[in-house]
């Protein structure tokens, strides 16, 4: 998962994208970067490490120019090394930058037809494969001036050539900033403007929260294989580019990876997340009748709002029975299990006296791995209470997810292949309920009723693109298990600074 921004104004972007980038910091914690655009010249500074780390003054200060992108990153398939940050980019045609959320599916059929075509992928990441075929659409263009049907014409050739899922946004040396969707719109994106003396300035980004820290007025989500196109003029074109859009989000953007105060295809992440533990608290009602729980404590952040709605929705106490050290990164997303093991203690510390002679319900979003669900019960005993149940917002993952979220092989999720009984004696909890499948997509779908379907393929195993087998499930299984990331993260970089003239 990552977070991508793009912004054309009509004075320098630079803070504006910093600003925005720090916002969807969440969404990556491995890498940032941002590039300008100079006159005929890329500003680029990226590198591995937090958006207050990789930019120190004197490099925002080189980042000129009134446009430019950005992007904050964690690896799903790619190594961990500074070379796969992004942006990218290409001298030819014009001079292509480009930054990409999510994960394609058929990345080597298409770094085999690059290689016919004569171009050269230097890294294993597939937002590199997606800046080459980009390029090499542009390439058969005949003016120096883009026209908006030129760029069109080429995101629809690349819908046509692409599988997965993709939020886009890539700058053209000279001609302006575009941007697009998968045709499902798995992975997010939004558009917002703000109005100055001088003119429109236009921003894309991942989630609205990015417009709202930085003052864009949010104009709505891109639409399904829908492409943005913004000359450096300050002209604004959109037109649909996929030949059969079909709407399938990612719900788990509502369960985890979003803020809660972003709106992603008309849907309340607050809300949705609210929605959850009314029908969880629901559900803990009926099938647990004579429970003995005296309080509902949330595991923070991301379930605090779900805890408080089940407390409510059962009439029990709410607490906040851990305290949350800010400063250590999302567990979920660290690369390494070993990592993810050594981080929980030093990111959450319990309050005893929420614990102690209790019968607690702990609430989580979800379990992935179950290593810090574990860990956390055992904090909990440890800290004084009788008994420890366990309460996830999101049904059992059973299925990887090839769309650009980090749950690489079905060995390393607890729940494949294990009932609720199984994985509750695993991670050592008296009791264990699971939100179902259909309360989820109830849950999320209140807030827009328009979306009929879901990507849901952790859950299910259902994956929309139609094109995931287990001989594709095997190949991502060798790229992304612990081992392998391991052995990649040794060419590890510390950090690429380029600037690089392009000129028409």
């Amino acid at each position: 998962m990552c977070g991508i921004v793009g912004i054309v104004g009509q004075s320098s972007v630079n803070q504006t994208i910093y600003d925005a980038l720090t916002v969807l910091q969440h969404r990556g914690q491995d890498a940032a970067g941002i590039v300008t655009v100079d006159g005929y010249a890329f500003r680029l500074r990226k590198a591995n490490g937090l958006v207050k780390d990789v930019f120190e003054p004197k490099h925002m200060q080189r980042l000129q120019g009134n446009a430019g992108i950005g992007h904050v990153r964690y690896p799903t398939a790619g190594s961990s090394s500074a070379s796969e940050a992004q942006p990218f980019y290409v001298n030819s045609p014009f001079g292509i930058s480009l930054a990409h959320n999510g994960n394609l599916t058929n990345t080597v059929e298409l770094h085999d037809r690059l290689l016919k075509q004569r171009r050269h992928v230097n890294t294993t990441s597939d937002s590199e494969v997606l800046l080459n075929l980009i390029a090499d659409e542009l390439q058969h263009t005949t003016t120096q001036h883009l026209t908006s049907d030129e760029v069109f014409n080429a995101i629809t050739k690349v819908h046509e050539l692409t599988r997965g899922a993709y939020a886009v946004v890539a700058m053209v040396i000279g001609q302006g900033l575009m941007a697009f969707r998968d045709p499902f719109g798995i992975r997010p994106l939004v558009i917002g403007k703000h109005e100055t003396e001088t003119g429109t300035e236009y921003m894309v980004a991942s989630e609205s929260v990015a417009l709202d820290a930085v003052g864009f007025e949010f104009m709505r989500d891109v639409a399904p294989g829908e492409a943005v196109y913004i000359t450096l003029e300050g002209e604004l074109f959109t037109r649909q580019c996929a030949h059969t859009p079909s709407y399938a989000p990612c719900i788990f953007e509502f369960v985890y990876f979003a803020r809660p105060d972003s709106t992603i295809d008309n849907v309340s992440v607050y809300s949705s997340r609210v929605n959850m533990g009314t029908m969880l608290g629901e559900k803990i009602k009926k099938e647990w009748e004579d429970h003995d729980i005296d309080v509902v404590i949330p595991i923070p952040e991301t379930s605090c709002d779900i805890a408080l709605e089940i407390a409510r929705n059962m009439d029990l106490p709410y607490r906040q029975g851990f305290v949350k050290n800010r400063y250590i990164g999302r567990t979920f997303i660290m690369p390494g299990q070993q990592e993810r093991k050594k981080s929980v203690r030093r990111k959450l510390n319990a309050i005893k006296a929420e614990f102690k002679d209790k019968n607690v319900l702990l609430v989580d979003d979800s379990i992935v791995r179950g290593t810090t669900s574990e860990q956390i019960i055992q904090m909990a005993r440890d800290a004084g209470a009788k008994k420890v149940y366990f309460a996830s917002a999101a049904p059992e993952i059973r299925f990887p997810n090839v769309y650009g979220i980090d749950m690489p092989t079905t060995n390393e999720l607890i729940a494949h292949g294990r009932d609720v009984e199984e994985i509750t004696k695993l991670i050592g909890a008296d009791g264990m309920i699971f939100q179902s499948l259909p309360d989820l997509i109830a849950a999320v779908r209140q807030e827009n009723p328009a979306i009929k379907r879901f990507e849901t393929s952790v859950f299910d195993g259902k994956y929309v693109t139609n094109d995931v087998n287990q001989e594709y499930l095997d190949y991502i299984t060798q790229l992304r298990n612990d081992d392998a990331k391991a052995n990649r993260s040794k060419d590890v970089g510390t950090n690429l600074e380029m600037h690089n003239v392009c000129h028409p």
